[in-house]
């Protein structure tokens, strides 16, 4: 029986527990360079005792960020500066460490979340975006422009030197965004894909980016090096993607050499309708996992006490969880999760050791 501190591979990487950190953008990049900022917040998530820590969204290309604070790695620079941060991550910690590839698409040029989160006009530091249809993803939002089959192989290529970059970089895996109402995702769902080519109309059809961006970037990196993908498994709006047409996604993932797939939802239609709730995501996660063979499914949605996310892998729901925000909350949340569940975490810092506490003399490996 699979527990929450049992060990997983994915993809020929070890991860010592089914715990992972989710990318959860900064906005604190400066065009594009990892900052002094994520080397204090990586660093400190680096040392938290969670299996898999994976990096922001960061930008394939100027205007696949989503704000002008997004990490990007399109340049020698920033290449550079990924490889320093990870380096100094791994002096002091063992954790595998992923990065989320991605493009925002028609939801780039927008202010930081904490200065408004608005679109931004060229004159305050925005940029023209872009989308599979020329359609805005709400009434505030400019219009962007459709891609046109030219530029969907240069986005395929800039995926795929990003990749190239970040395992030169030190990364020890790709994730790839395909969620939340960014680029790909425009692709997968026919609230947004309303093209009459080759990549839209059928499910076929809207799939195609994704899936060919993927075959592109798990061409170009060792077979050693995983890669997967970060869905949303439905739109939670009427006529859109649902968890059905993502399934079929997993199964072509999984064909295609996917080491895991990352299942959240929603973030493409300003008229979608969530109910919150603990675990609400959970089931998009065993839906998935019910149509793969052995793909390992992460899965993600208000995940915050350790009885749930116990829970989710002990009946089989997700091979993996993620927590988020509640990482952020909590940073050492898996040893506060392995207290509570009465089991041992190993990774520890010496330095940290003494902090254990009295009445657990083994929490600590």
């Amino acid at each position: 029986m699979n527990t929450l501190f049992s060990p997983i591979n994915l993809g020929g990487l070890e991860l010592a527990n089914r715990i992972v950190i989710p990318p959860m953008d900064q906005y604190s990049a400066d065009e594009g360079r990892p900052t002094q900022w994520h080397h204090m917040h990586y660093g400190h998530l680096a040392v938290s005792g969670a299996g898999l820590l994976i990096i922001e969204a960061t930008a394939v290309e100027p205007a696949g960020r989503i704000s002008p604070g997004d990490l990007g790695l399109w340049n020698d620079e920033h290449e550079k500066l990924h490889k320093d941060m990870l380096e100094f991550i791994a002096a002091f910690s063992s954790i595998p460490v992923a990065v989320q590839l991605g493009h925002s698409g028609r939801k780039g040029s927008t202010a930081r979340p904490w200065e408004g989160r608005g679109p931004l006009g060229l004159h305050e530091g925005g940029w023209n975006v872009c989308a599979p249809s020329a359609l805005p993803f709400d009434a505030a939002s400019p219009v962007p422009s459709a891609l046109s089959t030219a530029d969907i192989d240069h986005l395929t290529a800039s995926f795929v030197t990003a990749a190239q970059r970040a395992q030169r970089a030190g990364y020890k895996a790709v994730e790839l965004h395909a969620a939340h109402g960014y680029l790909l995702h425009e692709f997968l769902s026919p609230l947004s894909n309303k093209r009459e080519d080759e990549y839209g109309g059928s499910l076929e059809n809207r799939m195609r980016l994704p899936l060919q961006v993927f075959a592109a970037v798990r061409a170009a990196l060792p077979a050693a090096m995983p890669v997967g993908m970060r869905v949303s498994g439905t739109d939670f709006a009427p006529g859109g993607w649902d968890v059905q047409e993502c399934a079929v996604l997993a199964q072509r993932l999984e064909e295609a050499g996917g080491a895991f797939i990352h299942v959240s939802g929603g973030g493409l239609t300003p008229e979608q309708k969530i109910s919150l709730a603990p675990g609400y995501q959970v089931h998009l996660a065993q839906a998935v996992k019910q149509a793969v063979v052995s793909m390992p499914v992460i899965a993600v949605g208000l995940i915050t006490e350790p009885e749930l996310a116990a829970g989710i892998i002990v009946t089989g729901q997700a091979d993996m969880v993620a927590v988020g925000r509640g990482m952020m909350y909590d940073p050492r949340w898996p040893w506060h999760a392995a207290a509570a569940l009465g089991v041992s975490i190993a990774g520890t810092p010496r330095q940290y050791l003494r902090c254990q506490p009295h009445r657990l003399k083994n929490l600590f490996i």
